[in-house]
């Protein structure tokens, strides 16, 4: 799939509501953090617990998850590299509105490319918009033991084909934000330590 513009024939129109204003009346600023890592790793249960923490810390928070997407907006879209690509370009640019709307966009992909998460961090940076790119990571082998969908197992067997970490490959970041040894942490203290990241950068406050 392609990121050119196919359609002719359009105009941008900006709104009558500044970025500015949108975050004096909710009061905070709008980020997306990105989970990634490994299938099992911990990435939608503490994706979870950090929307339900804003959202109860007075922080307008919405969590995109990968399984979730895929029965809408990206339903049409399989686990081939080109797919995968697309996969995540879709959900950049969907974050990117929530982040633009100063809410705290929290997505949990997999995104095993290197060059795709750096592309949805350059959409958000391009647009003035916070990107916390937060690396939730265990050996395969605790993911394996884990394997709570009993996809590993599956894979193994050769019953799903291009999985993460067994037939394909997952390129761990190099310099993300926040790194999460999630084999060590519990979800609580995953949760605190992304929370204490975005209050100790400015997007918790307004100003």
């Amino acid at each position: 799939m392609t990121n050119d513009l196919k359609a002719t024939n359009i105009t941008w129109h900006e709104g009558a509501v500044a970025g500015s204003e949108r975050e004096e009346l909710l009061g905070h600023k709008g980020v997306t953090i990105w989970l990634t890592g490994l299938s099992a790793s911990g990435k939608s249960t503490i994706a979870s617990a950090l929307e339900q923490h804003l959202l109860h810390s007075s922080v307008t928070a919405y969590r995109l998850d990968g399984d979730n997407v895929r029965f809408g907006l990206n339903k049409n879209l399989g686990f081939s590299p080109a797919d995968r690509t697309e996969n995540i370009r879709r959900i950049a640019e969907v974050a990117k509105l929530f982040a633009d709307a100063a809410v705290v966009a929290v997505t949990s992909f997999i995104s095993p490319y290197r060059a795709d998460r750096d592309t949805a961090r350059k959409l958000h940076e391009d647009a003035g918009l916070g990107f916390v790119e937060v690396w939730v990571d265990v050996p395969l082998e605790v993911a394996e033991q884990r394997d709570p969908k009993g996809l590993y197992k599956k894979a193994r067997a050769g019953e799903i084909k291009e999985f993460t970490g067994i037939d394909a490959p997952y390129e761990e970041p190099h310099k993300p934000e926040i790194h999460l040894r999630a084999d060590q942490l519990s979800v609580e203290e995953s949760v605190a330590t992304i929370h204490a990241y975005l209050a100790q950068h400015g997007y918790l406050a307004a100003k």
